[in-house]
């Protein structure tokens, strides 16, 4: 049996040599519906990208994003995230496989009977990280937010931007190797998406693999990153400095 050690290696050469996301010819079926959410999609996202993932209502935006979760299993074709097949993954390994994924929601889903030092916290208590690790950890991870001094305010206390620098501390507080963020401006004020996206950047150029789902033009043009654009479950472009013209 091969060592952990010997495991981990060929992981990271799986990744080296097909990406830390790749999916090749995946299709996915909802029991009853007609056309595929994915239609024979084929994709690579290599290490430390920053990628845009546009495209109206209904373009396989969402299946993507649960695909690389692994809320769902494609119907065809394979889905491998960090060097792991997500078909081949067991229940008892799904856990431990999103740990190194961070999530962030349009809708924050913070724990509202929580204060803010509480909801990055429970990141870390659900992987069982020591109390005295914790207590350097979100503090130091709130600051890189912009929210030091805030952590014992209830997070209905903060604004929509405060509470979604609450999400983004959450899922960075376990130090993931990807970042998928789903609409992350889509409930801000200009202001406030701009100042999240600055630090999506950031994070992004110190080593996170960036995935954003967005309905926003104006920061996809601005931005001048790499943009893959869905329409009916299939990628209709894929471009370094792509742009985005919302079909909505």
């Amino acid at each position: 049996m091969a060592s952990k050690q010997t495991k981990a290696l060929r992981r990271q050469e799986t990744i080296a040599e097909r990406g830390i996301i790749a999916l090749n010819k995946v299709s996915m079926s909802y029991q009853g519906d007609g056309a595929p959410a994915l239609d024979d999609v084929t994709l690579r996202i290599d290490p430390g990208e920053f990628v845009f993932v546009v495209g109206d209502s209904g373009s396989g935006k969402t299946t993507l994003i649960k695909l690389l979760l692994r809320e769902l299993v494609p119907t065809s074709g394979d889905v491998c995230v960090m060097g792991y097949n997500t078909k081949k993954l067991r229940h008892r390994q799904i856990p431990e496989f999103r740990r190194n994924i961070g999530v962030v929601f349009q809708d924050f889903r913070l724990l509202k009977d929580r204060n803010v030092y509480e909801n990055v916290a429970f990141a870390q208590r659900i992987i069982e990280v020591p109390t005295r690790e914790m207590k350097k950890n979100v503090p130091g991870i709130l600051s890189m937010v912009g929210l030091a001094g805030r952590y014992r305010y209830n997070v209905t206390d903060l604004s929509g931007g405060e509470q979604q620098r609450v999400a983004l501390a959450r899922a960075l507080v376990n130090k993931p190797e990807i970042l998928l963020a789903d609409e992350p401006t889509g409930n801000l004020d200009p202001n406030n998406a701009w100042e999240i996206m600055d630090l999506l950047e950031e994070i992004n150029e110190q080593g996170t693999t960036v995935i954003v789902v967005t309905h926003n033009p104006e920061i996809v043009n601005a931005m001048k990153k790499r943009v893959i654009a869905m329409r009916k479950g299939i990628i209709v472009s894929d471009e370094e400095e792509g742009t985005y013209v919302n079909e909505d």
